[in-house]
């Protein structure tokens, strides 16, 4: 049977984010990263024991005091989360438990990129993954596109890719369901997942880019992950990168998008017709005309990450998305434009390279269910239920 998720008081759900990013905790650790003293710790758990949200997994030795102390982990099988992500043509699924760990994985291709039947094909989804799943009580759906707040009303303001204008998504899908659900860009999505769960996990500070069909940033600063005043931070596709150059589509030439994503690099040399991956090969067996257009989207993107580290000055850069194969084809031009763009600067930059997986981006769809029942960015991804 489903649970609704409880109201807590703030103690609780500080405690419990601590426990989520960190796995294992003892009530020490706890008391000592949040501030609090011993009454308000048990306070809190108790909240957190009575709801059945973490439990405990034996002793240990912590700290100078050398006593043993119990350790504390999420539960498994009370409250679980479905993921959701959506690309022009897929929908990807995963069910997590409160930790994040993933209990089921599922794809199927989209029928139609209608509103109505989407959210009628994600509610069917997480109508057969709740009879295996009686647990699931939230979804969070990741989508290419940008997620607005509107009167209290999580509205997908326009996508690109799937072709969207001002659709109430999270309310089409939470009245189908009977779930709560809640929408956000996939790339912040993705951001905010690595921010408790991945590279940024203990982070201050870190910027999150994409390269594929399309070319997008997140950022984490302050230790808090940031989507703009309106939700559309990190909208780089149309960054003026190489002077000059083929146009993008809308009229820029030079830009980020007239070089880096996917579609345009086929494009770029002279391939169109054949996939990315056809011409991943010809670069890698020596095709010169895909070996250039790769050299071009190399430079593209050592700009982009240029700008990221001028502008954030992060801790470090996380690189992920299925264009990859760019960092690796044409990493001398990456680097060379990069350290031209960043001179005279010298620090070295850590540059993480995420191997990519669409079951990660659904992962993420979960995470931020659970950050935002938690309260996490409460002022931008609203839900409907």
């Amino acid at each position: 049977m489903t649970e609704t998720w409880p109201a807590m008081p703030e103690g609780s759900r500080l405690a419990l984010r601590e426990i989520l990013i960190h796995g294992v905790l003892s009530r020490a650790e706890i008391a000592r990263s949040l501030g609090l003293s011993r009454a308000s710790l048990t306070r809190a758990m108790r909240t957190l024991v009575a709801h059945r949200m973490v439990v405990e997994v034996g002793t240990d030795v912590r700290g100078a005091t050398g006593r043993p102390s119990e350790l504390l982990q999420t539960s498994s099988g009370v409250w679980e989360f479905l993921g959701v992500k959506l690309t022009k043509d897929r929908l990807y699924a995963a069910v997590t438990d409160l930790g994040g760990r993933v209990l089921a994985l599922h794809e199927e291709a989209i029928a139609s990129p209608s509103p109505e039947d989407l959210a009628d094909q994600v509610s069917a989804v997480a109508d057969r993954l709740r009879a295996v799943h009686p647990a699931l009580c939230a979804v969070g759906v990741s989508l290419p596109g940008d997620v607005v707040v509107r009167d209290g009303v999580s509205v997908v303001a326009a996508s690109q890719f799937l072709g969207w204008r001002d659709v109430p998504f999270a309310g089409m899908v939470a009245e189908r369901s009977g779930l709560t659900v809640f929408t956000a860009n996939d790339v912040h999505a993705l951001t905010a997942k690595e921010h408790w769960l991945g590279a940024g996990a203990g982070r201050r500070s870190m910027v999150l880019v994409t390269v594929g069909e399309g070319i997008g940033l997140g950022l984490i600063a302050s230790g808090e992950v940031s989507t703009g005043e309106h939700g559309r931070l990190g909208r780089i596709g149309h960054l003026s990168v190489l002077g000059g150059g083929p146009d993008c589509g809308i009229g820029h030439a030079g830009c980020a998008s007239s070089y880096l994503p996917s579609p345009v690099i086929v494009r770029n040399a002279g391939y169109e017709g054949r996939s990315y991956d056809e011409v991943v090969e010809l670069a890698r067996s020596g095709d010169e005309r895909a070996l250039a257009a790769f050299a071009d989207a190399g430079r593209a993107l050592g700009v982009v990450l240029a700008s990221a580290v001028l502008i954030v000055d992060p801790s470090a850069i996380v690189l992920t998305g299925d264009g990859l194969p760019v960092y690796d084809i044409a990493r001398s031009s990456v680097d060379e434009a990069l350290r031209g763009a960043l001179t005279p600067y010298t620090e070295p930059v850590t540059i993480e390279v995420q191997p990519f997986e669409f079951s990660e981006w659904a992962r993420a769809g979960a995470v931020l269910a659970i950050r935002r029942l938690l309260g996490e960015e409460s002022g931008r991804l609203s839900y409907t239920r």
